[in-house]
């Protein structure tokens, strides 16, 4: 390229913007600012920790986004760690009106121990004395804690073998609830001896002295004397207080079998995740008892009393102290752990412990005032219901039952009820045991009532002469039912329903003839009652199927096996509970499930809504002795709520 080129190409270059510089260079000169032609590298490397900054940020902001939280803050916003500056809650805070506000449900948790004069009968000598029971009345949890965490995995099948009916023991045998209805001192033994006709009885009072008794009692107490006489209604008593009312006078009553709907109010700062429990204290009670109680662990506990030690260097709460527990969720779990708790003096704060980012809890300030009622509340948070079952060993051990008779009662339920189905607020729980917990006995059940909704069940502890003992409706039948509804380990969980659908192969709408527990591949499949095997093969769209023929017309059938369990042929006899195969996807299926029929007379039914008839009932000759069974124990109840003084815990 001659001169003459190179100034030409050098022209174009400069119109174009280029120019004729210097070599890019780090080597600025010493002290002085880069130049245009020169890098800086600490401009380099903070342009590039700037950006990796804000990629951490933003990748964090979408994690706990994702994750339902909206904060990386441990406990909630309004949270702050005491300091010399005190700071308030705005009443119009913008976050509080942004959040929803959840249900109220009040809550009752009564635990009583009352003494009655009981008659039991040892070695056939008749003994009359004062015994203990205990009663509890309680809601169930709608929040599960710490508590429940450990608790057996929910099997109905092995719930209810662990749970077959009882037999006698000496112990048992001890235990009575016939009223005596009057009080006794100690112990009164009762013998009773044939009487002596060969010696007649002296004549105590002459006829003229029983007729002038008569007189003077019977006919005196109609008369118009003043003041009653030989009367059992107190002086003064009026027929208004006896429950008559004039026209003009308005009768007053307390409304009963009224489910009280939840009422709600704006839940400042709270996240969607979070309740609030307010609850106050009936007795003098330790610090570590009522918490341990509430869903904190031991070292909860210790870490809470550690914090409050020097504003509350007591470990007793007593009567009148409210307590105010804020939960908040666990990360990979559904249980809730406290974020905060505090303590108040009737309605005057005491102090507050509060869950700091670090795991560790320290004193706080007061959390937004609330307005305290005479009932204990609790904050309802519907995306986070336990289910029936958990919510029985959480209110179970809420109360300090031990859990073999958890256990017992979950059971009781497990043939009538779907207990994985959530608990709904308001549901409660009454139980009646023997004894008290600090006795060294072994307290024995004696009845349990459970209201779901407007639905009671109630079932009584009973023995029969061969010495078993079952636990039985008012009607006489137990809780255990003839065929089992979801008659697989672990329950499965409901995928299709009973009824007509769009079909999920063909598309057609047809009759779905059962219904469909989704399960593991070899998951046991039990036999859901006793019975004879009528077919056991494969069966068209069903694939692997067995089909059990019960009493009284009804008919079982499991279809798409992966494999059918060796030994069941037909003709084979099965018991409730037997495994019969396991769970697979053969025939017309998606997906690994079991397929579940139940027939009566060869037509399908719901199996999880048709009315199953019991297991066992009590004979007739056992109705007067039952019958006097249930009326002793509701006295027992009535007894217990009669008398609120004998309260002992309700926290």
């Amino acid at each position: 390229m001659n001169a003459a080129q190179r100034n030409r190409h050098a022209a174009l270059l400069k119109a174009t913007g280029y120019e004729d510089s210097p070599a890019l260079t780090v080597k600025s000169s010493e002290g002085a600012l880069p130049q245009g032609r020169e890098i800086s590298f600490a401009w380099l490397a903070g342009t590039v920790l700037t950006g990796v900054t804000s990629f951490l940020l933003m990748a964090g902001a979408l994690q706990v986004s994702f994750n339902g939280q909206d904060t990386f803050s441990t406990p909630f916003e309004a949270l702050s760690i005491q300091t010399t500056e005190r700071v308030t809650a705005s009443p119009t805070s913008l976050t509080g009106k942004t959040r929803r506000a959840k249900p109220i449900t009040e809550t009752r948790s009564d635990m009583q121990v009352i003494e009655t004069s009981i008659r039991e009968v040892v070695d056939g000598v008749s003994r009359i004395s004062n015994r203990p029971f205990t009663t509890i009345n309680a809601t169930l949890a709608t929040a599960p804690t710490a508590l429940s965490d450990d608790i057996p995995t929910y099997d109905p099948v092995a719930l209810l073998a662990r749970n077959e009916p009882l037999r006698a023991t000496a112990a048992s045998e001890l235990v009575s609830t016939d009223i005596y209805g009057a009080d006794v001192e100690g112990e009164v033994t009762v013998m009773t001896a044939a009487l002596d006709l060969s010696q007649p009885p002296r004549r105590a009072i002459s006829d003229l002295n029983a007729s002038q008794f008569v007189r003077l009692s019977v006919e005196g107490a109609y008369s118009e004397a003043a003041g009653p006489l030989m009367a059992y209604a107190a002086p003064g008593v009026s027929l208004r207080d006896l429950g008559a009312a004039g026209p003009d006078v308005a009768v007053a009553g307390v409304a009963e079998n009224v489910t009280a709907m939840p009422k709600t109010r704006l839940a400042e700062d709270m996240g969607h995740l979070r309740t609030e429990r307010i609850l106050t204290i009936r007795e003098n009670t330790a610090l570590s008892d009522a918490l341990m109680r509430n869903g904190f662990t031991l070292e909860m506990v210790s870490a809470v009393t550690r914090a409050m030690h020097n504003l509350v260097p007591g470990t007793n709460l007593t009567a009148g102290t409210r307590l105010r527990i804020l939960f908040g969720p666990t990360r990979g779990t559904d249980t809730l752990m406290p974020y905060r708790v505090s303590i108040y003096d009737d309605t005057t704060h005491r102090v507050t412990v509060a869950l700091t980012d670090r795991g560790q809890y320290v004193i706080a300030l007061e959390p937004p005032k609330v307005e305290f009622t005479e009932e204990d509340t609790e904050e309802v948070n519907v995306a986070n219901l336990p289910s029936i079952y958990r919510s029985i060993w959480e209110t179970g051990r809420k109360h300090g039952l031990d859990d073999a008779t958890i256990d017992r009662i979950a059971a009781m339920f497990a043939y009538d009820l779907d207990l994985t189905r959530r608990v709904s607020p308001g549901d409660s729980i009454e139980i009646l045991l023997s004894g008290t917990a600090e006795t060294q006995e072994e307290q024995e059940l004696l009845y349990v009532a459970l209201t779901l909704g407007n639905t009671v069940r109630e079932l009584f502890r009973f023995q029969t002469a061969d010495g078993v003992i079952d636990f039985y409706n008012p009607d006489g039948e137990t809780g255990k039912q003839f065929l089992l509804r979801r008659p697989l380990e672990g329950g499965g969980t409901l995928r299709s329903r009973y009824g007509y659908r769009s079909h999920p192969i063909f598309g057609d709408y047809r009759l779905h003839s059962g219904v469909d527990l989704a399960a593991r591949t070899g998951t046991p499949i039990y036999a859901g009652g006793d019975g004879i095997v009528e077919m056991a093969q494969w069966y068209s769209g069903y694939g692997r199927y067995v089909e059990l023929r019960h009493a009284n017309g009804y008919n079982t059938a499991y279809g798409h096996m992966t494999a059918i369990a060796d030994g069941i042929t037909p003709g084979t006899s099965v018991t409730q509970g037997q495994v019969i195969g396991y769970v697979g996807s053969t025939g017309q299926s998606t997906g690994p499930h079991l397929h579940y029929e139940i027939k009566i007379n060869g037509n399908t039914v719901d199996p999880l809504a048709v009315k199953l008839p019991r297991a066992n009932t009590l004979a007739p000759q056992y109705d007067s002795e039952f019958s006097n069974t249930i009326a002793q124990v509701r006295a027992l109840l009535e007894q217990a709520g009669a008398a609120p003084a004998s309260r002992v815990a309700s926290n």
